[in-house]
């Protein structure tokens, strides 16, 4: 079974003992946090797909740690006139691994029925 969350303005797909690397969410290492915004679920056989997330579905994670990215390096330059900028950034992520994936209740595959 797996699932596409969205958390941070991106989407990840995950499963069951997954870790993966977000943007960084307020919550201690060893917390356990939902990611209520699934946008699809999968159990191998059926796919249910939210409009625009899945009613009643939630993922389960536990927080392993709080981290920084690598870092990257910002250049600009224009040749010739004596410009040169050089800045760094490095990101602050959280890592999470992913503990279960609550399916849909019952009642949101009847309403995706009805529609299609």
């Amino acid at each position: 079974m797996f699932a596409i969350v969205k958390t941070g303005g991106k989407q990840y797909r995950v499963a069951e003992n997954n870790i993966i690397r977000v943007e960084k969410l307020e919550a201690e290492a060893g917390a356990k946090i939902n990611l209520g915004e699934v946008l699809m679920l999968s159990d191998g056989k059926k796919v249910t797909v939210g409009l625009p997330t899945v009613e009643g579905a939630k993922v389960e994670a536990t927080v392993l740690e709080q981290m920084r990215d690598r870092k990257v390096i910002v250049f600009k330059k224009t040749r010739r006139h004596n410009y040169r900028r050089k800045k760094g950034h490095r990101q602050n992520l959280t890592v999470l691994k992913i503990t279960k994936i609550v399916g849909a209740k019952a009642a949101a595959p009847k309403a995706q029925a009805e529609e299609n």
